[in-house]
């Protein structure tokens, strides 16, 4: 098992050993091993919706007016300011509704569909909670992080779709990203309240905050996958944050060939080289290449 209990260090990176470059490997080699997987497993991260115009808010420039979202995304911040908080996580969830699944979404779901067709697995483990994925068609998604576009009640604990914009009236027009925006607070009562009859509670967004541990329940399935994959692809992420980063080296360690998409080497890539692969480039260019069907050959009749 990857864990015995809930881990809660997402922001606790491990070492990070100098990064070499190196050559794309043999895509002939990977495509021909991937058409003889039966259980394959996708990790992605924030580099594949960076391609549909998704801001990471991460590294330079990762900024919400004068805030990193590291210093929103924590239950203390909701505690001290849900008004913020909420126009924050407001803003992302009106910005995606802008965005659109690109080529590597695309190309993950159309080789979903196409392995169960065959009668074979493909499960997608992400860092993200912009919902790209299931929108180009993925099914079969384990959401570590969680939602924008779910709520949970702080009062009875209700976890709840929820697609309206904006998410609550106060909250219309509000959440633009510039410093000099004004931040007048929105009275907690206005803020979005739950619609269980009889609550009414403070609702908050349905995602992992740092501090806070990842649910379970897709822990003990993504740990399922881990240890039932006979491939595993990672797309778009560098893997240095716990517990993700502790998903790839755990395949490659039973022996079972890696293989990565991203822009530049990893502090991983290295330990995935001896049976793995790796491709640099944008993924919405290497992954539609990389997954596509192969070609059924066409057999010539005699005359």
């Amino acid at each position: 098992m990857l864990f015995s209990v809930l881990s809660n260090s997402r922001l606790v990176t491990p070492f990070l050993p100098k990064m070499s470059s190196r050559p794309s490997s043999d895509m002939a080699k990977f495509r021909k091993l991937l058409e003889k997987s039966q259980h394959l497993v996708i990790m992605t991260g924030a580099g594949v919706s960076a391609e549909s115009g998704v801001p990471t808010f991460r590294g330079a420039g990762g900024f919400w007016r004068r805030y990193r979202a590291q210093e929103l995304a924590t239950p203390e911040a909701f505690a001290d300011d849900p008004s913020l908080v909420w126009e924050f996580y407001h803003y992302r969830r009106e910005l995606m509704l802008e965005k659109h699944p690109n080529p590597a979404h695309e190309a993950i779901a159309q080789i979903e569909k196409r392995f169960a067709e065959q009668g074979k697995k493909v499960v997608v483990i992400t860092q993200n909670i912009d919902e790209l994925h299931r929108r180009a068609g993925s099914e079969n998604i384990l959401e570590l992080h969680g939602s924008l576009f779910r709520v949970r009640c702080t009062k009875c604990r209700a976890v709840t779709q929820n697609r309206d914009s904006p998410i609550c009236e106060a909250l219309r027009d509000r959440g633009a990203p510039e410093p000099a925006q004004s931040q007048d607070r929105i009275p907690a009562e206005l803020l979005p309240r739950c619609q269980v009859k009889g609550c009414g509670g403070l609702l908050r967004p349905h995602v992992v905050w740092f501090g806070e541990g990842l649910d379970g329940r897709v822990l003990a399935e993504t740990d399922e996958h881990i240890e039932k994959c006979d491939l595993c692809l990672v797309v778009g992420t560098s893997s240095i944050v716990y517990p993700a980063a502790m998903f790839a080296p755990q395949v490659a360690r039973r022996g079972v060939p890696v293989a990565e998409f991203n822009l530049e080497c990893t502090p991983n890539t290295d330990s995935f080289a001896e049976k793995g692969f790796y491709f640099e480039g944008p993924c919405g260019q290497t992954l539609p290449i990389a997954l596509a069907p192969t070609p059924t050959p066409t057999i010539l009749s005699k005359r």
